[in-house]
């Protein structure tokens, strides 16, 4: 007899933490594994936002604080959105939580019902649809192919609406396809929004100062205030901040909402951890140069990578737009014969083959919703990434395509 609820048989472990598990494994057995398969910048959090929490957590006691988030960082917050953003919050219309991943999780809590559906433009990260899934939601996957930027257009955002339509996920800069939308690309989703006054809209922005090529970001809210009210602004401090073990993001939404998610988190993990926000609160409000030169150095590896996987004839990939991945289509690799006499069946054949060959650790397109693709981190240093790009042209030459 299982003593496990049934809501979890549709529930998959994160892919990307499974592929890093797996290279870790091959690791130890003392075998040298490039592990690409986590997004986790490779930098130190700048020094003055380490500092500010080592400062307070020596000074003052740390208590608990508000479920929604102390309320100087909640004001640091509300000071980004307009600054960067050109949006108007105030703190009760602004959450905390243990991370976006936490942000999205209670959002979905607060307002999923049995059936509803969640539209997830694939490829998609990793965790929507077991998040939608979790809460007895039905994840909608259309496709959004590399010839169309990896970006949702409207008709194919009309033809994904149904009666049961709850929310709609954007993902910008996109993990894992690095895409961007234009403001006009925006304004279109958003006048077939309109049409749909049921649907709410969850625009994951935590890539956002992750950015290539001169390009500008526009935040979904800015582009579409006449849905500010069924709008989600989802971000955080792991990515800009390289801050992913700190486990703090944030949320600005329709009042309402904000407050069915405080309830949530008040009854399971009560609030982030003080000198976290403490943290958060000094990134935001202090010295942004580090963020600049985090994307400076996140573009000169994605250049390197772009540039290496155009010399493997066998392999694709369109340069990102911004955050710090490579989706590399693979589909002439598929049916290829490997040296022991497999045959790679699909994209989860060749991340294996990858890791076991070429010792690189990869994610799945499959685990994105699109296939035929693997995944790779950008996130390390153009050292590693110059010897990852090498191995796996070395182990594509060994394939009999």
């Amino acid at each position: 007899m299982s003593h496990i609820a049934s809501r979890l048989s549709a529930v998959k472990p994160s892919a990307s933490m499974a592929v890093s598990q797996a290279a870790k494994d091959l690791a130890a057995t003392g075998i040298d594994v490039i592990d690409l398969g986590l997004g986790e910048p490779d930098f130190p959090a700048p020094a003055h936002i380490t500092q500010s929490a080592f400062e307070a957590a020596r000074k003052e006691r740390m208590l608990y604080t508000a479920s929604l988030g102390t309320p100087d960082l909640r004001k640091a917050i509300a000071g980004k959105l307009k600054r960067e953003n050109g949006l108007d919050y105030t703190i009760d219309e602004i959450a905390v939580a243990n991370g976006a991943k936490q942000i999205i999780f209670n959002a979905l809590m607060a307002t999923m019902e049995e059936g509803d559906e969640a539209i997830l433009p694939a490829p998609y990260f990793v965790s929507y649809p077991e998040m939608v899934k979790l809460f007895g939601g039905v994840p909608v996957t259309p496709a959004c192919p590399a010839e169309n930027g990896f970006r949702l257009t409207p008709d194919v955002l009309e033809a994904s609406i149904t009666d049961r339509t709850r929310w709609l996920f954007l993902n910008m800069p996109g993990n894992p396809s690095g895409a961007v939308y234009t403001q006009a690309q925006l304004e279109a989703l958003g006048a077939v929004l309109a049409r749909h006054p049921r649907i709410m809209v969850l625009s994951d922005e935590i890539y956002e100062h992750i950015i290539f090529d001169g390009r500008t970001f526009v935040s979904f809210g800015a582009a579409c205030p006449q849905l500010r009210e069924r709008t989600l602004i989802v971000n955080g401090m792991s990515k800009a901040y390289a801050m992913t073990g700190w486990r703090v993001g944030y949320a600005a939404g329709p009042r309402d909402l904000i407050k069915a998610m405080a309830t949530i988190q008040s009854q399971s993990c009560t609030s982030v951890s003080a000198p976290a926000q403490i943290a958060a609160t000094a990134a935001l409000d202090g010295p942004q140069e580090d963020v600049a030169k985090f994307c400076a150095a996140f573009e000169r590896r994605r250049d390197l990578v772009v540039d290496g996987i155009a010399k493997i004839n066998a392999l694709s990939l369109d340069p990102p737009e911004g955050a710090f991945y490579a989706y590399i289509g693979c589909a002439a690799l598929i049916g290829a014969t490997t040296p022991s006499g497999q045959t790679l069946a699909d994209d989860v054949a060749v991340a294996k083959y990858l890791l076991e060959e070429g010792y690189v650790a990869a994610v799945p397109g499959s685990a994105y919703g699109l296939s035929p693709f693997f995944r790779i981190s950008t996130a390390t240093s153009e050292e590693v990434l110059a010897e990852a790009v090498k191995r796996i042209g070395a182990a594509v030459g060994k394939l009999e395509i």
